[in-house]
């Protein structure tokens, strides 16, 4: 498509009115288009106790997109480690590796993707929870993909030779670093924290070591897109999840609201003022304005590819805005 390799983030939003079956189905209409129109990745986000959103089985999912797909990669944007046990994911990614092998992408991240209450109820226990923890679960995680000479107690079957792509995921120095120093891939969340995108993304190839798996650092940013036939457009399609992320953060978590909804919602002037903040550094608009932001974007991470996340209330915007990329953005980009 472009020499700067296009991905794809979803989360299987649940649209007011809409079901999970729907949502979910959606995300497979959507993964099937965009392998079609050569994007390289398609990931899933994992979150819980979140209403508006239906990805929080990201393993489960992504073996149903996989039977659903032939081609493209898929994987985790991220699998939240703090959650699980580190066998449990080696086992369900080992899994995924053994069905459709050199397809699966293993993305980590170490905050819970939720409340803290949440958190608990998934792992059960306050151990590995800590941020000071996450530097040995994953390196606990590795440790159950390696094939080494000794005979460990613990195998992971499916797991032990069937390790995935491993990438660690950030919106911080924390992880940028300890990408870095393990010679991973690293994906930054530039979609909600374009502030620390240009440090991270330096502290990152700073701190880089070759590894088995990299000679040299490769960094993905993901960035949130929508594009449609003109500017105005998309800043209609755009209203629903900027007023659904400012409900997120008053504590009201809910389902995706209709364009028209956000566009009448009555914002206060601080409101507002979140809302258009949220937006700062993303791509949105007509396919020229698009092109433009997404190569201001380049210019100034040099990053290697880019993971668009289009966070629309229509399926068919959302096909429509990567279509679009394809055919009038790819090609103009880098």
């Amino acid at each position: 498509m472009t020499t700067v390799p296009l991905s794809v983030l979803d989360l299987a939003p649940v649209e007011e009115g809409a079901t999970n079956v729907e949502a979910l189905a959606r995300t497979t209409q959507l993964a099937q288009r965009v392998e079609e129109l050569g994007y390289r990745r398609f990931w899933v986000a994992e979150h819980h106790n979140m209403p508006g959103i239906a990805s929080s089985s990201p393993a489960v999912l992504l073996a149903h997109l996989a039977a659903a797909t032939s081609t493209i990669r898929l994987g985790s944007g991220g699998v939240m480690l703090p959650n699980h046990a580190p066998l449990v994911v080696a086992e369900q990614f080992g899994t995924l590796v053994a069905l459709h092998p050199d397809r699966i992408d293993l993305g980590i991240g170490r905050a819970p993707g939720t409340d803290q209450v949440t958190a608990l109820a998934l792992r059960r226990s306050v151990d590995g929870l800590s941020v000071d923890d996450f530097p040995q679960e994953l390196g606990r995680l590795l440790s159950y993909f390696a094939t080494g000479t000794g005979t460990p107690r613990v195998v992971a079957v499916p797991g032990r030779g069937d390790q995935p792509a491993v990438w660690l995921l950030g919106s911080s120095d924390f992880s940028a670093q300890l990408a870095g120093r393990l010679g991973l891939p690293f994906s930054f969340a530039h979609h909600f924290s374009a502030g620390n995108t240009d440090y991270a993304l330096a502290l990152y190839r700073q701190s880089f070591e070759p590894s088995p798996w990299l000679d040299e650092p490769y960094a993905m940013v993901a960035v949130s897109a929508i594009c449609a036939p003109t500017d105005e457009e998309a800043e209609y399609l755009a209203g629903p999840v900027g007023l659904a992320f400012l409900q997120l953060r008053q504590g009201k978590p809910g389902r995706m609201p209709k364009p028209q909804a956000a566009a009448e919602f009555p914002y206060t002037p601080a409101e507002r003022e979140f809302v258009l903040q949220r937006r700062a550094g993303q791509a949105l608009g007509s396919p020229a304005t698009v092109t433009a932001q997404l190569n201001a974007l380049l210019e100034r991470t040099q990053a290697n590819e880019l993971m668009l996340t289009t966070m629309v209330y229509d399926i068919d915007a959302r096909v429509r805005s990567f279509q679009l990329i394809a055919d009038e953005v790819a090609a103009k980009l880098g």
